[in-house]
């Protein structure tokens, strides 16, 4: 006899539910049927086991942060352990039919392989390419050993997969290219926003400045990011162009946020700047970003962010705003025509065509309005659901999963 199966989440690198793709997934699982359990960091005062929109939520106390390779190596080290008990504690009390790994870190993979002994399924969803982020972070002081480590845990992880999530296209090639992984065993499931929690409103009053041009950047900053040419463009765009009558606020934060503010100090741009920080909760995000004009997407050229989907470009396309963007395979995959590419890791470039947006408020109407088109009709979460709810279909069957 069939019984409801049972889906076990791990997530490592964000504490649940504030991992937006994670809890659309975890969501639309649970409306589908199936009994959802994550497990997860805990954030700030989070209980340690709580039921969130019928998903049952387990957390363990998140790692004192540290620096460098050995701060890697304990968080990692700690997580690992801490999910691993949690897991035997869900397995013996209430029991799972497949784990679901949200990458990263490929480390779950051994997770995974421990529970195939007790005839469980792995799905592993492939958020980041490890080998690529790390060099992508690290640019030009990558260790070679360390990538090929790295390699080496992605190549283990997807072949111990039953199924690949991948986000695009790109992600597929490197998984059936790098991973080894049958085309057959791969679903690409795009990391849309979900039109419940991001869409157009009027602006926001207080968050206009004097009829100056918002341009606005939503997301994380870590060296990966590129904010860096962003505030290279910004000044640029004072400075070179004689466009003044700007202002860029920034939202978000991460680990390379201390050395952009010290860049925009550097750069004599901090009268054009804001930084605001993490905001909290989406209704706070939606609401500086239909507050901005121009929205950017300052992400190098470099492997990584050429393979990899910007969550913040949809994001932006969802609330109707032009884009600029430098010129990389997904990033002009998602936005199409909602964007104006500037040539990859050319500040100027890049500030040229935020000008060029500036002098034309017709073309930023129709680029806004193909955007949010674009994500009303195929992108969106609401569009993307469905491919996750047929990937379980196929794997938790009658004839794979029983009481």
């Amino acid at each position: 006899m069939a019984h409801t199966p049972r889906i076990l989440m791990l997530l490592e690198n964000c504490s649940y539910p504030h991992d937006d793709r994670v809890r659309r997934e975890a969501r639309t699982l649970a409306s589908a049927g199936y009994h959802v359990i994550v497990i997860a960091p805990a954030s700030r005062s989070e209980p340690r086991r709580e039921v969130l929109d019928g998903i049952t939520v387990y957390r363990y106390p998140s790692p004192a942060e540290r620096v460098g390779f050995i701060g890697y190596i304990w968080e990692y080290g700690y997580s690992m352990v801490a999910i691993f008990l949690l897991s035997l504690a869900v397995f013996v009390h209430e029991g799972f039919d497949v784990i679901h790994a949200h990458q990263p870190p490929d480390l779950f993979a051994f997770i995974a392989a421990f529970y195939k002994f007790f005839g469980k399924k792995y799905i592993l969803d492939h958020h980041d390419l490890a080998p690529d982020l790390y060099e992508a972070r690290f640019r030009g002081r990558a260790r070679p050993v360390v990538t090929r480590v790295l390699a080496a845990l992605e190549r283990f992880s997807c072949r111990m997969a039953d199924r690949v999530i991948a986000t695009n296209e790109s992600y597929k090639r490197v998984e059936m290219e790098r991973g080894r992984v049958p085309e057959d065993k791969i679903a690409i499931i795009r990391n849309g926003p979900d039109l419940r929690e991001v869409f157009k409103t009027h602006p926001d009053p207080s968050l206009r400045e004097n009829g100056k041009t918002i341009i606005g950047y939503v997301g994380v900053m870590g060296t990966q990011d590129g904010v860096d040419n962003l505030l290279r463009a910004i000044q640029n765009l004072v400075f070179t162009l004689n466009r003044t009558n700007v202002k860029c606020i920034l939202v978000g934060s991460g680990n390379a946020l201390p050395d952009l503010k010290t860049l925009a100090v550097e750069l004599g741009i901090t009268e054009h700047v804001h930084f605001t920080g993490w905001v909290n909760g989406q209704d706070e995000v939606r609401r500086y970003l239909n507050a901005m004009d121009i929205c950017a997407a300052p992400e190098p050229g470099d492997t990584y962010n050429q393979r990899s989907t910007a969550a913040k470009v949809m994001e932006y396309m969802a609330v109707g705003k032009p884009i600029v963007s430098f010129d990389l395979v997904e990033h002009r995959y998602s936005a199409q025509e909602a964007a104006r590419y500037a040539c990859p890791d050319d500040s100027l470039d890049f500030a040229r065509q935020v000008a060029f947006l500036m002098d034309n408020p017709q073309e930023c109407e129709q680029m806004g309005n193909f955007g949010l088109e674009r994500i009303q009709n195929e992108l969106a979460w609401q569009n993307q659901s469905s491919a996750l709810v047929n990937l379980y279909n196929g794997l938790c069957n009658t004839e794979n999963i029983k009481a």
